[in-house]
């Protein structure tokens, strides 16, 4: 099998692995979403505040983002783009955030690794991370 093949290949199983993950969110299917994710699921939070760091492992992430929901009370508005190569697979997504009097629409850049067939490694990038820390703050 020639390398091409062999990108097209994961290309593909990455494409599938993220679609099957943004149908599940935008259907608010929790179950599916979970089962989207690897046992060795690995967040990465960027910023400054309490959630930014390393999550390493399906339950350590799931409680981080858990944690955001109830800090952000976020909501998924749409799904404006997903994208996939041999090694990466990318979803842009526009999200509506609400904390007390503070309310925000921002565009979210998340890249996954993929491993057998689940998402394996995220790594979220905000377009304001300022704002996502002031959401993400201690109250």
């Amino acid at each position: 099998m020639t390398s091409a093949v062999m990108d097209e290949q994961a290309r593909a199983a990455n494409l599938e692995a993220v679609n099957r993950y943004c149908a599940a969110w935008r259907a608010g299917d929790i179950a599916g979403l979970r089962d989207c994710y690897h046992e060795q699921f690995t967040l990465h939070y960027f910023g400054r505040n309490p959630l930014a760091g390393d999550h390493v492992g399906k339950v350590a992430a799931l409680e981080t983002l858990g944690e955001v929901a109830r800090r952000t009370n976020r909501k998924l508005v749409a799904i404006l783009d997903i994208m996939a190569g041999p090694r990466r697979a990318t979803v842009i997504a526009r999200e509506r955030f609400e904390r007390t009097d503070l309310r925000a629409e921002l565009d979210r850049v998340l890249v996954y690794g993929v491993k057998d067939g689940k998402l394996a490694e995220c790594w979220v990038y905000d377009t304001d991370q300022s704002l996502v820390d002031q959401f993400l703050a201690d109250s």
